[in-house]
């Protein structure tokens, strides 16, 4: 019965992957051709084939490995990839559209694996506000290259990012394809205030194992694809400058949450800036440890053994205002940034560590659409070579996600999903941060590449 169930969910996962609208069933009396209908059950037009297109490539990224290839086509059908390799052995259809990006290199569409498509709710502010804020800022990335993405909680926005998510599934505005996190489950330290209501909005606040488990049933009846965990909250120093860190969960609930999340087919990411809290999210196996900034060799080996993920979201706290916060608060004396730094340097020497890109954009201080400054910060800050921090934000988060079979590389059959630019990123990073061409599933977003050709 439990696999049955696990596999009914994976079923509605890859339906959300897939949805569109479709076309009316009964002859149409209304205005112009027959419509398509929508999710509500309104109609909408119908979407416009992509047809065949044949993308001449210079140089193409090859995820997989890492390495660059050279003159190389990829033949796109509809939303998928139906044929890529070397100009010599790949034939271009009759009457496909030719785009020639020769004097360019192509990658996979990017993909992030921490965003937050909402920017956080402030008193006054309506749900209509937001959402509009949130369609925006999903626009703003999806011209910047992010095909896909994971959203990390919608910041007191309750379950809108599942309506954006399946807005963008089913055609009605364009966006990247998301997998999301809606409110997030945090601990609550306090009894609850028995006049005061808790936010519905905001993160679910739990007290026991019990209610950590129905917790995370509620959010994935809603439609959450990950379980956003806060194991290990802020971090101050001690009077000698040693980096110290809350614990939030204790094991037992946190292993409950993460417990229940597996059993109904979901991953966890856990937010954890160090200390005990993070290693209780190791051993309870949560799927990704985001930020870490207290890593040490003892956690990346124990990682390492689990197959788990390390999201470092490293320019979202490395960011000037760190500085100001630890000069603040310390008088000048010690500082997050050289902790973290040091900490990202460390997974990327250790063997087994996955390391992923993931932004944290979220509206405050790192804007939407400005996403690669993340791959150069891992490269320049975090120790990675330029391959292996463009593998992070491409075949690394598909695994994480679960969608290594429908992007993360430019291969048969998985999504049409292109992004270009002029330069070549391997040898220079800050190349991603001036992305010209944008495909999706097929679908030109964007073409304003400037290359010698004509």
């Amino acid at each position: 019965m439990r696999s049955n169930h696990i596999l009914f969910l994976a079923f509605l996962s890859a339906s959300a992957l897939l949805a569109q609208p479709k076309p009316i069933g009964t002859p149409w009396r209304g205005a112009g051709v027959p419509p398509c209908v929508g999710s509500d059950s309104g109609v909408l037009p119908c979407p416009t084939a992509q047809g065949v297109r044949a993308v001449r490539a210079g140089r193409l990224f090859d995820s997989k490995t890492g390495q660059m290839l050279t003159k190389q086509v990829i033949i796109t059908t509809g939303d998928r990839i139906t044929e890529v390799g070397p100009e010599g052995q790949v034939k271009i259809p009759a009457g496909a559209q030719v785009i020639d990006l020769r004097d360019a290199t192509v990658l996979p569409g990017l993909i992030d694996a921490h965003t937050h498509m909402f920017n956080s709710r402030k008193p006054g502010g309506t749900t209509e506000d937001y959402m509009l804020i949130g369609v925006q800022n999903a626009q703003l990335d999806l011209r910047a290259g992010i095909t896909s993405a994971r959203d990390m909680t919608s910041h007191g926005n309750g379950y809108g990012d599942v309506a954006i998510r399946n807005a963008i599934n089913e055609g009605r505005i364009d966006g990247p394809r998301y997998q999301v996190a809606t409110r997030g489950i945090i601990w609550g330290e306090k009894p609850k205030d028995p006049v005061v209501p808790e936010n519905p909005l905001a993160a679910a606040v739990v007290r026991s194992a019990e209610e950590a488990r129905a917790a995370v049933r509620d959010q994935i009846s809603h439609g959450a694809d990950w379980i956003k965990l806060y194991p290990a909250g802020a971090y101050s120093f001690s009077p000698t400058g040693k980096d110290q860190y809350v614990v939030t969960y204790p094991l037992p609930v946190l292993q409950a949450a993460i417990d229940e999340t597996h059993k109904l087919g979901k991953k966890a990411g856990c937010h954890n800036y160090g200390g005990e809290g993070q290693r209780n999210a190791i051993i309870a196996g949560c799927d990704t440890i985001e930020h870490g900034f207290g890593l040490d060799q003892e956690q990346l080996n124990m990682m390492a053994a689990k197959n788990l993920y390390y999201d470092p979201t490293l320019i979202r706290y490395t960011e000037p205002y760190m500085d100001d916060n630890d000069s603040k608060n310390t008088g000048g004396k010690y500082r997050m940034i050289p902790i973290f730094e040091k900490a990202v340097k460390l997974a990327a020497a250790t063997k087994g560590i996955k390391i992923m890109s993931g932004s944290g954009v979220d509206g405050a201080t790192f804007p939407h659409g400005t996403q690669a400054l993340e791959l150069e910060a891992l490269v320049k800050q975090g120790g990675l070579t330029p391959a292996r921090a463009i593998q992070g934000g491409t075949i690394i988060n598909a695994e994480a996600m679960g969608w290594q079979d429908q992007v993360g590389s430019v291969e048969k059959g998985k999504f049409a999903d292109l992004v270009a630019v002029s330069g070549d990123p391997l040898a220079d990073i800050g190349e991603l941060k001036r992305v010209g061409f944008v495909m999706k599933g097929g679908k030109v977003i964007r073409h304003d590449l400037h290359t010698a050709r004509k």
